[in-house]
């Protein structure tokens, strides 16, 4: 069943594209859109506009946009439908519940996988309240202290002895491929079917950003039980451990708002501090920190106070996670906790206010914990030892990206270590040199064992070294868009009737080279005659690649800020005179459109026949002469102004925006 259409633009309305984009990208404040780090490709620099005024993004790196139903689709993987469906659960809008099949054979499982997962975490929520079994977690959580509500928001459940999921899903009609494929069951070793893989177990599902169910980590209710105290979901498509952070759909906003992030180690010091007003709170996900899941926070804030164990496993994480945060360039703060407690026992024993004012006072940065850390352990006396520790905190600091910020951690750690070394902090600069120097040596080592060998590359003119691609990547090479064609679509979108008429009266679609804007531009014109709108909001509602075209062509990667406006009095405008900015587009087109007819028949001279090659010997004079002439004449005196324009006063504005030819004054 197919999804209606008033419901799709009541999805369209609701949803909010920066809250969206937000999830998966660090958006900032820029003009009247958002500006952040490409999700789609790898950058340092921002180049990825978010415009909600228009409910579009674009990258200007990489040249991907589109708008908030294809933005779901490429980070989540899945169709249009998915897509429209998650929006919908997320912004609590109701619509058919029948499954719809995806654009592909990896769609369809994708969305198959997440069906199944959805599925399971409801049956797994629904046994631990309804059934007789689940009397044991029921008496664990309620040990715990979580309450319904904290149980609920958390989707916390309680996976049957026996395989009931199994048999329960294909009663639904869940194929054993998805639940497979979701590692919610495994195939038998005796060969005679599946078996679910979580069994009598406290469940708790993980979500990703937006709220969908990707997994789960099963804990063990018998403490007698000679096995695994946890197991957790195994990688699927849907699900990549290092790059997920549990708790961090519900954590997102308390981050934003805090702009700091709080890292735990397990599933429950982050459910019983949210149940105790800490929200702003996350866990690894029973993992090592990787850079990934450093870069799912990176989105929210980029401060982190991580708070580990104090037993030697804990202390060894600890440090390894904050070389991972510090070398993707997050404010790294640590906290040990008094002896034997743990987030989970000391919020609930002495609340969040104390819990915060214990932070405020005990939170140190990781330059700062780390000789504290050496002193309480008796590494700050003999020399050999101090030398290791300052040593150590020195190849953290080397991580850093940001030189100015590796500048004040050495002059921090000089401060901090000037009772026992008595020097400057020259010497320390210049170690830090050395360690760096010798950090790029062995990445760069690294990277020629990884890196397969490839053919030699022609250096470019000037300077840049060559840039190493492989094939794939050469051919994967999209080509870029000619900037005149675009605008000519964009004009068109912008000022409506009269510009389609104007534009239309002087070319045709065969004038445009690239495929996609020749089809957009048909599109346009079948509109207009057939007294249609032809509107921006038009085209992003429409199927691919209208959206995504869209974006590439409306979408401007530089515009004049509010704060000049407001300060000088000055709006600046693109198009003063609209119909001219269409002429100065509109005459390259036509000239590389004859530029093209001119080798096509130069191409076909080669093989002719005596008789034809004198037909288009002529044909090339003709032609020769038409570009002789456009390149000579200006825009103005090519096309002629229409009969509305030369009445119309407030159309002939100077100062306008013009795409002009190389050399044409």
């Amino acid at each position: 069943m197919m999804i209606p259409e008033n419901k799709k633009e009541e999805i369209r309305e609701t949803a909010d594209i920066v809250e969206v984009v937000g999830d998966y990208v660090k958006l900032k404040k820029s003009g009247s859109g958002f500006v952040g780090l490409c999700p789609f490709h790898n950058e340092k620099t921002p180049s990825f506009h978010v415009t909600p005024n228009m409910g579009i993004y674009k990258c200007f790196g990489c040249g991907e946009s589109g708008d908030v139903f294809s933005f779901v689709m490429a980070m989540e993987g899945v169709g249009f439908p998915e897509a429209l469906r998650s929006l919908a659960d997320r912004y609590g809008i109701d619509i058919p519940d029948e499954h719809v099949e995806g654009d592909d054979e990896r769609t369809k499982k994708r969305e198959g996988v997440y069906h199944a997962l959805k599925y399971a975490g409801l049956f797994f929520y629904r046994h631990l309240l309804e059934t007789e079994d689940a009397e044991k977690a029921r008496a664990y959580l309620k040990k715990r202290g979580y309450d319904k509500s904290i149980i609920r928001k958390f989707g916390l459940g309680y996976a049957p002895k026996n395989s009931q999921l199994l048999k329960e899903a294909e009663k639904e009609g869940i194929p054993e491929e998805y639940l497979a494929e979701a590692d919610l069951v495994k195939p038998s070793n005796r060969g005679d079917g599946f078996y679910d893989t979580f069994r009598d177990r406290l469940m708790f599902p993980i979500f990703n950003p937006s709220g969908k169910v990707i997994a789960f980590a099963g804990r063990i209710l018998d403490e007698d039980k000679k096995t695994a105290k946890y197991v957790n979901s195994a990688q699927t498509i849907v699900y990549n451990k290092s790059e997920v952070v549990y708790g961090v759909n519900f954590s997102k906003n308390d981050i934003r708002k805090e702009g700091e992030v709080i890292l735990v180690e397990g599933y429950t010091d982050v459910i019983t501090m949210h149940q105790h007003g800490v929200k702003n709170v996350v866990s690894s996900s029973g993992t090592s920190l990787t850079a990934g899941q450093i870069k799912i926070l990176q989105r929210y804030g980029n401060r982190i106070v991580m708070i580990y164990d104090a037993d030697s496993a804990g202390q060894k994480a600890m440090e390894r996670g904050m070389n991972i945060a510090l070398e993707q360039g997050m404010e790294v703060f640590l906290m040990q906790l008094p002896d034997g407690e743990d987030p989970d026992s000391f919020v609930k024993q002495f609340g969040r206010d104390s819990f915060m004012e214990f932070k405020k006072k005990n939170a140190e940065d990781f330059v700062t914990f780390s000789i504290h850390k050496a002193e309480k352990e008796g590494r700050m006396e003999s020399p050999g030892d101090r030398t290791a520790a300052i040593k150590s905190v020195l190849e953290s600091i080397a991580l850093i990206p940001e030189e100015l910020d590796r500048q004040v951690y050495v002059q921090h750690l000089h401060q901090q270590t000037q009772k026992y070394r008595k020097g400057s902090d020259r010497e320390l600069f210049q170690l830090l040199d050395k360690i760096i120097a010798e950090q790029q040596k062995r990445s760069r080592y690294k990277e020629r064992n990884q890196s397969a060998p490839s053919a030699p590359v022609p250096h470019p003119v000037g300077d840049e070294p060559p840039v190493h691609q492989n094939e794939s990547e050469i051919q994967s090479s999209p080509k870029k868009k000619p900037h005149y064609e675009k605008e000519i679509i964009r004009l068109m979108l912008q000022y409506g009737e009269r510009m389609i008429k104007f534009i239309g009266h002087n070319i045709a679609d065969d004038h445009f080279e690239d495929d996609d804007i020749r089809e957009f531009y048909k599109d346009i014109i079948k509109r207009h005659l057939e007294d249609e709108d032809v509107t921006v909001q038009h085209y992003t509602n429409r199927e691919k690649p209208f959206p995504t075209l869209v974006g590439d062509i409306v979408l401007e990667r530089y515009s004049v800020s509010e704060k000049y406006v407001q300060k000088t009095g000055n709006d600046v405008k693109k198009d003063r005179n609209p119909f001219k900015t269409a002429k100065y587009s509109m005459k390259p087109l036509r000239l590389y459109y004859l530029e093209r007819k001119r080798r096509e028949v130069t191409e076909l001279m080669k093989n002719s026949r005596v008789e034809e090659k004198s037909k288009l010997m002529k044909t090339m004079t003709k032609l020769q002469k038409e570009i002789t002439r456009i390149q000579k004449i200006s825009a103005d005196e090519l096309f002629e102004d229409p009969d509305f324009l030369k009445n119309d006063s407030s159309a002939s504005i100077s100062g306008r925006f013009e795409y002009k030819m190389k050399g044409e004054k």
